[in-house]
């Protein structure tokens, strides 16, 4: 039986370390595809927007069943929007948490919600 090969040089990304990424993004040196399927889910979990949101919606529920009903839709509102936002924004949060967190862009280069390439 033959081994099967090594994947071509052209279908791996280079693993580019994250101060030469920093280092470097802000000059053009490299351009970054981002995933927005598999970014609203990391994202997500990464600014743990999901127990927020319910923390603001929960009680926005209480409060208007309680009678309190203005208060109570507000908060259901900032809980829902605060989900559409990172929604809406995940590639862009992740872009600017990859800058500024290693183990962001690490986690993220890795499980493949962000690519960086050489421009």
């Amino acid at each position: 039986m033959s081994e099967p090969e090594p994947p071509a040089a052209e279908d791996t990304a280079e693993f580019i370390p994250f101060e030469e990424f920093r280092a470097g993004l802000p000059r053009g040196r490299f351009r970054v595809v981002v995933n927005p399927a598999l970014a609203r889910s990391f994202v997500a979990y990464r600014i743990h927007s999901t127990p927020l949101a319910l923390a603001l919606i929960g009680p926005g529920i209480a409060s208007a069943l309680y009678g309190h009903v203005v208060l109570g839709g507000l908060l259901v509102a900032a809980g829902c929007l605060l989900r559409w936002s990172v929604k809406k924004r995940a590639p862009f949060i992740l872009l600017h948490l990859a800058t500024r967190i290693p183990a962001v862009y690490e986690q993220a280069a890795e499980h493949g919600v962000m690519e960086v390439r050489r421009a």
